[in-house]
């Protein structure tokens, strides 16, 4: 039976416009999914900034994305503006799809139009000192668990949640497969990219690269908060080697990682997603990576890249693992790694299963009202 078309509210972070121009994870997301929705003739109205660009009907509480007017992510005032202007109008809606963490729980209850989230975020206690005593952010989930519907963005993001929602899914993240082109030839280095971070690894991955004589080119955004950190841990290792190129935008993005011999991604974190991943391996490029979060579920080993424990065992930092790995992977097959992707981690997939939960989602509001 075909079913009918549906009226979607998507309510994005307002910090970053919805599509990024450069670094926007969470927005590409958005992005992707409204831009899918709309084309299949589904009544979509998009609440983000106002400079964002889109199909759907744009909805804006502030003129730009909140970032260039150094609005730091820890003020949730212009979001909250956001989801109560989406939430006032909330019956004109099939369905609200909130993607600002725990912020919609708040206003789920005070409309009979149902909410779904997506936790693009983790949930999980283990950076904090007690693990039995959980943080506020996750007591308010436990409050409100049971009328909420949630999506996670991997197994592991779910199994390590303390919180159990009655109606949860998980939905991998899906990217445009069009914009990244499948190189079989690589040149001669290896790669890194995310946020310049501890816990992205790019540490792990500079002494991994050293410790294998390879090249190692690195990109990503470097926020003020970083700045020292960067200048003491990173910049004295660059060289004729190692080398820096900043933050890349999208159009970039796709000869960065072609041209690669493959991705290093020694995380320290338990990641619930990572769009990096399917991003290299999408223009055939192999990931090595830590066995954190995600990675087991995004990369199939020996098959696309290499997951290697992030421990030895002697309980130190796996280094070696990863230059082992670096030596080995001419045996990886660069179109196994693009031929995954179309499989299992396209926009369109990530849609239909989307699309899927949304008349479950309206199914089950409707016995329970």
């Amino acid at each position: 039976m075909k079913k009918e078309k549906l009226k979607i509210a998507q309510v994005a972070p307002l910090w970053v416009s919805i599509p990024p121009e450069k670094y926007g994870g969470i927005e590409r997301i958005v992005h992707y999914l409204t831009e899918e929705l709309v084309k299949r003739g589904h009544e979509v109205t998009l609440f983000a900034s106002g400079d964002s660009k889109t199909k759907a009907k744009l909805v804006s509480v502030y003129p730009r994305a909140l970032k260039k007017d150094n609005i730091p992510w820890t003020d949730p005032f212009w979001n909250l503006e956001n989801l109560s202007r989406a939430f006032q109008i909330g019956d004109q809606f099939d369905i609200i799809h909130s993607h600002l963490d725990l912020w919609a729980l708040f206003f789920q209850e005070l409309t009979k139009t149902p909410c779904l989230h997506t936790f693009h975020n983790p949930l999980y206690t283990s950076s904090i000192t007690d693990p039995k005593r959980l943080p506020t952010r996750l007591k308010m989930f436990k409050v409100h668990r049971k009328t909420t519907f949630g999506c996670f963005i991997s197994k592991s993001q779910r199994k390590l949640c303390p919180v159990k929602f009655p109606h949860n899914w998980v939905v991998y993240n899906g990217i445009d497969i069009s914009q990244f082109k499948f190189n079989p030839k690589p040149e001669d280095y290896f790669a890194w990219i995310a946020r310049i971070d501890p816990y992205k690894g790019i540490e792990n991955a500079i002494m991994a690269a050293k410790k294998a004589g390879v090249k190692l080119f690195f990109a990503g955004r470097l926020d003020k908060s970083r700045r020292s950190y960067f200048k003491e841990r990173i910049k004295p290792h660059l060289g004729r080697k190692i080398k820096y190129l900043g933050e890349l935008s999208q159009k970039d993005l796709s000869d960065f990682y072609g041209n690669a011999k493959a991705v290093l991604y020694p995380i320290e974190w338990h990641e619930p997603f990572g769009l990096i991943m399917t991003e290299a391996m999408a223009c055939g490029t192999p990931v090595i990576a830590f066995d954190r979060g995600s990675v087991p579920e995004v990369v199939k080993d020996k098959k696309t890249g290499f997951v290697v424990p992030m421990l030895d065992k002697k309980g130190r930092k796996n280094i070696d693992g990863i230059v082992k790995a670096i030596h080995k992977i001419d045996e990886i097959k660069r179109e196994d790694c693009r031929k995954w992707v179309e499989r299992k981690f396209t926009y369109q997939k990530m849609t239909d299963k989307y699309e899927e939960i949304y008349y479950k989602v309206i199914e089950i509001k409707k016995k329970n009202l």
